[in-house]
């Protein structure tokens, strides 16, 4: 991947090394090769699932950034209307109005960080779940190569 992964930052190019030292090392009905690309597949399915959920969690901080500034704003613009009010009474019913318009604000608010928070993990687990299922076809065709060649 071109980017770096806070959570998986992996060289792979160390892996080569790795599959030198076990090309001399022949096992009967292994294909070290194919191991080695398997693993590799599944290392680039797991820092691909951890940057989606890395990129997922700015979305959701910056978004909580931007609701922040905008309760500030509100906030603010509420103060100045509750002050412009007339009598008590009046004040009452437009700070009640206020509270429920912010009430409901920060509902919708909860519902949509919780929404960008659900879709990142979805797309992450995705990539997983997609790289379990190429791994466990790739067992049972390895399988089957072995099989076939007794």
């Amino acid at each position: 991947m071109a980017k770096n992964n806070p959570f998986f930052d992996v060289d792979m190019s160390k892996f080569t090394d790795v599959s030198k030292l076990m090309a001399e090392f022949k096992i009967p009905g292994v294909d070290v090769d194919s191991v080695l690309a398997t693993q590799q597949k599944n290392i680039q399915a797991v820092t691909a699932a951890n940057q989606l959920a890395f990129e997922g969690m700015q979305a959701v901080f910056r978004r909580q950034s931007e609701i922040l500034r905008q309760t500030v704003e509100q906030t603010t613009a509420m103060v100045s209307e509750l002050m412009a009010a007339g009598s008590p009474e009046e004040k009452v019913a437009k700070q009640a109005d206020l509270v429920k318009s912010a009430y409901e604000k920060a509902l919708s608010n909860m519902r949509e960080l919780a929404e960008l928070v659900a879709r990142s993990n979805t797309e992450a687990a995705e990539v997983i779940s997609k790289r379990v299922s190429e791994s466990l076809e790739e067992l049972k065709s390895a399988v089957a190569k072995t099989k076939g060649a007794k």
